[in-house]
């Protein structure tokens, strides 16, 4: 006998509203109604699921059990129909991706900017994030990464160029402190660390050069976990800041910043925007990917 797929949506809602009244009204129905119905559901599971006072309603630990059971499968559920229908319409519906502000500031948001004036149905969430979340979990649809940090169940698109980290500094400070020759030398530098949100450590920073690679665990006054505060203090003579090139362009043009260790600085694969397989279908997320696949080398 197969159950009745009523009695559980009502039950979802009484259990998530806390109250048979609100429950009754958001549903479109009695309370004496939605009340029989889940004394019903209980009676035909044999289970105790609302612990009922004149004040409020809760959920017994089988009903919480089954609240956290259901939940998310109907969220999903639900998620497949507006996704079904759609395709019906123009493209519509919400999109959320997890980011870093670099990938946000210099790839991201340039590229789907122009696009969304010409879809005014699609709804944006991009989260700034330089930790690596995990999208599923989270309730993100997508996220984007360098391709080496890529999940191998993940579908990887490549939306931009391959690009550095450079290590920069302010003239003055260098002046006083000298300029380091090799990455080992950044031990002896006050450097502006970079703190991973998810991770809950500072970064590594990352080098290479003829083969041979280099991580170095730094140390300084100063750390932050976006990019661009970090410039502004190399900038201010705090230290010396390990950043991805395309935001110190022009302050190393002007003189603001001067860039050490070039040739330690190797470029990496650039970003991929990554998403479960199967997991999104929609023409809306369809808009997205396409805008920002890179069609370069």
């Amino acid at each position: 006998m197969r159950e009745n797929f009523n009695d559980l949506l009502w039950f979802l809602v009484v259990a998530e509203e806390r109250s048979f009244t609100k429950a009754a009204a958001k549903v479109g129905v009695t309370q004496s109604t939605l009340s029989h119905t889940i004394k019903r559901l209980e009676a035909r599971l044999g289970i105790r699921l609302l612990a009922r006072t004149t004040r409020s309603v809760s959920t017994t630990e089988a009903g919480e059990r089954l609240l956290q059971s259901l939940a998310p499968r109907i969220a999903e559920i639900e998620t497949d129909i507006a996704a079904l229908t759609a395709y019906r319409d123009k493209p519509s519906g919400t999109v959320r991706i997890t980011l870093s502000d670099h990938a946000l500031d210099n790839l991201v948001w340039p590229k789907l900017e122009p696009v969304l004036a010409d879809y005014p149905d699609i709804k944006l969430e991009l989260s700034r994030d330089n930790g690596l979340r995990n999208i599923v979990a989270d309730g993100f649809d997508a996220g984007v990464r360098l391709g080496e940090s890529v999940e191998k169940d993940m579908i990887a698109v490549r939306i931009g160029p391959d690009w550095r980290l450079v290590a920069v500094g302010a003239p003055d400070y260098f002046a006083r402190h000298g300029v380091p020759k090799t990455p080992q030398d950044l031990v002896g530098h006050s450097c502006i660390n970079l703190r991973l949100t998810t991770r809950g450590g500072f970064y590594a920073w990352e080098f290479g050069k003829a083969g041979r690679n280099v991580r170095v665990r730094v140390d300084g006054q100063l750390a932050f976990n976006s990019t661009q505060p970090m410039v502004k203090a190399a900038i201010a003579g705090y230290g010396i800041a390990y950043v991805p090139e395309e935001t110190v362009t022009e302050a190393i043009a002007s003189g603001r910043l001067q860039l050490v260790l070039d040739d330690w600085s190797p470029k990496f694969s650039g970003y991929y925007l990554y998403y479960p397989s199967g997991r999104q279908n929609s023409p809306a997320f369809k808009v997205i990917v396409d805008a920002l696949r890179h069609h370069g080398k």
